[in-house]
């Protein structure tokens, strides 16, 4: 089991009470309104926001289990995209890309070699000698992508990582993504606004509302019984009910 776990954590006014169990080789999607504590859930699994109660394991090994310490976010094997990438700014793509295969101990030229390998799979191979600051907001999500994949993480954790593509893009960034979560045979939770993202990557659909789970299972089962407003928005890809 690529993730599974009891989540308990306490952020202002967001109590997270979330059971969550992610197959080797499968996605799981995550929607919800704003505020319903999705990207809560992705901080606690990577470590950033410790748990205040319940039990976290990646792939059989135990990660955080109050009040035992929990395992820092770098020691997790976990990789995360953000909706703002995060590159370090003092490296080019290229030089981002390969600080995953530098980590695991590959040298200077084989890692660099690798990285631009995963460029090119993400169609930013062109951009691979520029600096974040000089690529648009298009490249840097495509390029964090890379960096993530190329780190060989044991559990992908993407927060909304297609948004910012544009439409000439799009499909064909989220089918290679697809095909390298299969290849790696890697458990992916990914949060999502997208009816079509989610239809396209998703093996199962965890909804949260208010911190809790209000219904679970494939889009298919959703779609046939939508068991709240949003939901039903949501698998008719309506906007969001301004009453939220």
């Amino acid at each position: 089991m690529a993730l599974e776990g009891a989540v308990r954590v306490t952020r202002g006014s967001l109590a997270l009470d979330v059971d969550v169990v992610v197959p080797a080789g499968q996605t799981l999607a995550v929607i919800g309104p704003n505020g319903a504590g999705k990207s809560s859930l992705l901080l606690a699994i990577a470590g950033s926001l410790a748990l205040a109660s319940g039990r976290l394991a990646i792939e059989g090994r135990v990660v955080d289990a109050p009040p035992a310490p929990p395992v820092p976010p770098e020691r997790r094997g976990v990789g995360m995209v953000f909706p703002v990438p995060l590159l370090f700014p003092h490296l080019s793509a290229l030089e981002n890309v390969a600080v995953g295969p530098r980590a695991h101990g590959l040298g200077r030229a084989p890692a660099l070699r690798e990285a631009r390998a995963w460029l090119e799979r993400f169609g930013v191979g062109e951009v691979a000698d520029r600096r974040p600051s000089a690529l648009s907001g298009g490249e840097d999500q495509r390029v964090a992508l890379a960096r993530a994949l190329a780190a060989g993480p044991r559990l992908l954790l993407l927060d909304e990582p297609l948004a910012a593509l544009d439409v000439a893009v799009h499909d064909a960034v989220r089918a290679e993504l697809a095909a390298c979560v299969r290849e790696l045979g890697i458990g992916v939770v990914i949060v999502s606004h997208a009816r079509a993202d989610v239809a396209a990557l998703a093996d199962e659909v965890l909804v949260l509302e208010g911190g809790r789970v209000t219904q679970r299972g494939t889009l298919a089962a959703l779609e046939a019984a939508p068991a709240s407003d949003f939901v039903r928005r949501f698998v008719r890809d309506e906007p969001p009910s301004r009453a939220r």
